[in-house]
């Protein structure tokens, strides 16, 4: 069926359509745009700053940067990260030295900023500093790691929220009303939901389920409309690492509800399995260690089910894992000790093996003296050669102890054990 707007720009999509002249007219993000947040006083003073707005698609960033613009009495120049180069930003410099001498301001707004690389980020630094343009950058990646620390230093950063429910819902009604529609209440909340936050994904939604109604929005029109459903999931972005942590430290807290949330999160959002799974198996050597073994064990096998089955049944496997690692006795003690060694390596001299440590295959090196004094354990009391020093004679002083096990677990067990034949080192000086 036909939309029932018969206005000109009735083709135009409906995203375009409804974006909003006014700053009162913006919907969400509220902790900016609310009397006495930050924005708000810009907008009041009718003046602007060098900034960076970030935040997830669909928030708002490129709406709200010309509103501010426009708030300001400047003039906009846009460019986008994606298609443009460092000629289009020196074209852009010189319409904004042009307007300069007219007396007018220039904002130039950079749309997917994080795709300019280096240099072409650093064809701004000159000309944000003296005044010529008013940068405004949008990006849904962390500025942190994709915007250069000059040009970050130079430009305030601004975090967009995705939209909840109440601004979401706004939306809708804006868009039925101008498409002259009427929308049922489980539509509504079908819209709402499939839009995961993103008012353009919203906007575009509706404008597809248009073309399947003749008056009132139903919910079996708007899931007809959708099909497959996406989750908001950036591969190789932000959303990506913040749910893979979120995933790990639930399962370091022994939270296998939260735990098994986070995983179902990721898959519905395209992650590979596979990379789950090797993350997994990271899981249960750091946060599980010697506490339960059986962990690495478990992981390696999920990983290794999941590749023979494949998705989506191996999955279960991964989930299986999941829980167990969530569920068991937790230690670090591993994780530390590995750590610890490795800096007590790095920051040493490579000293020599101990001759009684080395290996004698010929009769030259038994007559300079390898393997000479090794003492067997197995020979000895409980298989344990006490006294006997396994460190390089170079380091001096008491052994290092980077290995100290959990109370929890087996590693309890290995403590213990530790601990007797420590106080069976006591009764004999080492090395001798």
């Amino acid at each position: 069926m036909l939309s029932k707007d018969d206005s000109p720009d009735a083709d135009r999509p409906l995203a375009d359509r409804l974006r909003p002249e006014r700053i009162d007219d913006f919907v969400g993000q509220r902790h900016l745009l609310d009397e006495g947040k930050p924005l708000a006083s810009l907008v009041d003073k009718g003046r602007i700053h060098s900034m960076i707005l970030w935040g997830p698609p669909g928030s708002g960033k490129t709406t709200l940067a010309r509103l501010l613009a426009n708030h300001s009495g400047m003039r906009l120049l846009s460019l986008s990260a994606v298609l443009a180069g460092v000629k289009d930003v020196r074209e852009a410099v010189e319409v904004a030295r042009a307007n300069r001498n007219l007396g007018e301001g220039t904002v130039l707004f950079v749309d997917e900023v994080h795709r300019f690389n280096k240099v072409q980020q650093d064809a701004f630094l000159p000309h944000v500093e003296k005044g010529t343009v008013t940068f405004i950058g949008a990006t849904t990646e962390n500025p942190s790691f994709e915007v250069n620390a000059a040009l970050l230093s130079r430009a305030r950063v601004y975090v967009l929220r995705a939209l909840d429910e109440e601004a979401l819902s706004k939306v809708v009604e804006r868009g039925a009303r101008v498409l002259g529609l009427s929308i049922d209440d489980e539509a509504r909340a079908a819209l709402i939901g499939l839009a995961d936050g993103d008012a353009r994904r919203l906007l575009n939604l509706l404008d597809v389920v248009v073309q399947l109604t003749d008056g009132t929005i139903t919910q079996q029109q708007v899931v007809e409309a959708a099909g497959t459903r996406w989750r908001r999931f950036d591969k190789e972005g932000d959303v990506f690492y913040e749910q893979i942590s979120a995933l790990h430290k639930a399962v370091r807290g022994s939270s296998t509800d939260a735990a098994l949330y986070w995983f179902c999160r990721m898959l519905d959002g395209g992650c590979d399995p596979r990379y789950i799974a090797r993350r997994l198996v990271r899981m249960a050597s750091e946060d599980v260690g010697n506490a339960d073994p059986r962990a690495l064990q478990m992981t390696l096998a999920a990983w290794d089910a999941f590749d023979r089955l494949g998705s989506p049944e191996g999955e279960l496997a991964l989930a299986q894992a999941v829980l167990y690692l969530a569920s068991v006795p937790k230690s670090n003690a591993v994780y530390v000790a590995y750590g610890a060694a490795m800096e007590h390596v790095r920051s040493t001299p490579s000293y020599e093996v101990p001759m009684h440590l080395r290996n004698a295959p010929t009769r030259l090196m038994k007559e300079m003296g390898y393997g000479e004094d090794y003492r067997y354990a197995h020979d000895e009391a409980d298989a344990y050669a006490a006294g006997e020093n396994y460190f390089p004679l170079g380091m001096g002083g008491d052994e290092p102890e980077y290995y100290r096990p959990a109370q929890r677990g087996l590693e309890a067990k290995i403590k213990a054990r530790l601990a007797r034949l420590r106080v069976a080192d006591a009764g004999r000086v080492r090395g001798k």
